[in-house]
């Protein structure tokens, strides 16, 4: 039996081993966030959960059906053998018989007005044959187009029912980079999704459409939250999420969004007009560089460049000239083209707006009424029996003058849209200029009706054409 000295031993030396641990336990707090900081993140989360609850009544899912009409390509030879096709008939279809496909599209869409407005995007309901629009408490509606403006890439539908929740229209000019914002919509087709983020960049330009002005965000936008709302703090809606910058197809921080101030534009005249009515100038414009800045005296490459004046539009009656460079529109600083031509298409016909301008050094003002720019130039859809049948053209525009960056002095038509059985598919391009026809000048739409309605089906056609940068002749054989 163990001494009673023993015990006392162990028990002592327990206390001296455990001593510092059982000291330091003692004296060991829980930590805590501060309060302050607590509550501030709590009413934080709150007010976000409120915007969000506040405005997902308002978003809706788009879902679209679209009938496309394709052609097998050959598989197999034995098609094209009389009795293989006559004996299989009723199981096959030959390589070259049109078929049906079915194709489906997800997006979103906000409404506006309580009696069934609705905005989103063009590409979620392009083509569709069928729409149906399904509300926040599920209910679901068909939905109609009522304009579409692929220029801005902003659509209307709409939709037969009343009382419905709506977001106020913020005022998008008056954003700030590093605003918080919420993007909702029906990302993958989940819909009433609510991500955050904030206004990374304003005014984007990103090849998507004619009229660009976007709102750059962090907010995660994926596929199918095109058409959703960007809203602010206030809960306003301050843009329609358009696309996505990402090499995966998926979120990568960088999403774009169209301006409330420009979709509401375009909505009130696709509503009230059936189409969108724009301002003009009547101007080709371009960037200042710094060596064009040196060139027309100007002290740094700020505005944009007049490079040519169309005859007896309003920037000719107003006295502007080729060589200025507007630096200032409507008491606002012009920084580049796209600026400009944005402010100017969302500015009514017949309203009167000041200009500042740099005309040989000098500083000038200068006012002018802004003209309605004009209806697409006539496409002309040829149907003649000859080599250029099929090959769809029209008329130069200052906007095809500006992308294609061509001579002002350059006259002719520019071809649209090759059809496939055109014998001119293989010699030219959408996006040709056709300068000549068998050594005829080409000025307007006019004159290649003239020219090719003259020319029989078994005559060859030289044709002198305006292809990236170059002039070149091109033979299109007869049949």
């Amino acid at each position: 039996m163990l001494s009673r000295k023993f015990y006392i031993y162990v028990v002592l030396l327990s206390i001296l081993i455990a001593g510092p641990g059982l000291q330091q336990n003692a004296c060991a707090e829980t930590l805590k966030v501060p309060e302050e900081s607590v509550d501030f993140l709590t009413k934080t989360g709150e007010a976000l959960s409120d915007i969000a609850e506040a405005v997902k009544p308002a978003i809706v899912n788009i879902s679209t059906t679209k009938t496309e009409k394709i052609t097998s390509s050959p598989m197999d030879p034995f098609f094209n053998d009389p009795f293989f096709r006559r004996f299989f008939d009723e199981r096959f279809r030959h390589p070259d018989t049109p078929r049906e496909r079915r194709s489906f599209n997800l997006g979103s869409g906000v409404i506006v007005s309580a009696d069934g407005y609705i905005l989103t995007n063009s590409h979620v309901v392009k083509d569709a044959d069928k729409i149906k629009v399904t509300l926040s408490d599920k209910r679901e509606f068909t939905g109609k187009v009522i304009g579409n403006d692929p220029k801005t890439e902003i659509s209307v539908i709409r939709i037969e029912a009343k009382g419905l929740p709506t977001i106020p229209v913020g005022d998008s000019d008056k954003l700030k980079v590093g605003e918080m914002v919420l993007a909702v919509g029906s990302p993958f087709g989940l819909a009433q999704t609510t991500t955050m983020g904030i206004v990374s960049a304003l005014g984007r330009n990103i090849g998507l459409a004619d009229y660009e002005d976007f709102i750059q965000t962090d907010a995660a936008i994926n596929p199918g939250n095109s058409g959703g709302a960007l809203v602010n703090a206030r809960g306003e809606l301050i843009g329609i999420n358009t696309a996505i910058f990402s090499t995966s197809g998926g979120y990568q921080g960088i999403g774009f969004a169209i301006p409330s101030n420009l979709a509401k534009t375009v909505m009130k005249s696709l509503i009230e007009k059936g189409k969108v009515v724009r301002g003009w100038l009547g101007v080709s414009i371009q960037e200042v560089t710094p060596e064009l800045a040196q060139q027309f005296k100007m002290k740094d490459d700020q505005g944009t460049l007049v490079a040519d004046v169309v005859e007896g539009g309003p920037a000719e009656q107003a006295g502007l000239s080729r060589g200025d460079v507007i630096i200032e529109f409507d008491g606002k600083e012009i920084n580049d083209p796209s600026q400009l031509r944005n402010m100017v298409a969302n500015t009514p016909p017949g309203v009167k707006k000041e200009m500042k301008i740099i005309r040989e050094g000098e500083t000038m003002t200068m006012s002018l009424t802004i003209g309605e720019l004009p209806a697409e130039t006539e496409k002309v859809p040829t149907r003649y029996e000859n080599a250029l049948r099929g090959v769809v053209v029209q008329n130069l525009t200052p906007e095809v003058y500006r992308q294609l960056n061509l001579p002002e002095k350059m006259r002719g038509v520019i071809i649209t849209g090759i059809e496939d059985d055109s014998p001119a598919e293989s010699a030219l391009l959408p996006g040709d200029v056709i300068l000549e026809i068998n050594r005829k000048a080409v000025s307007n739409s006019e004159d290649y009706k003239n020219i090719v309605s003259e020319i029989r089906p078994d005559k060859d056609i030289l044709l002198l054409i305006f292809r990236k940068g170059s002039t070149i002749f091109v033979t299109i054989g007869g049949e």
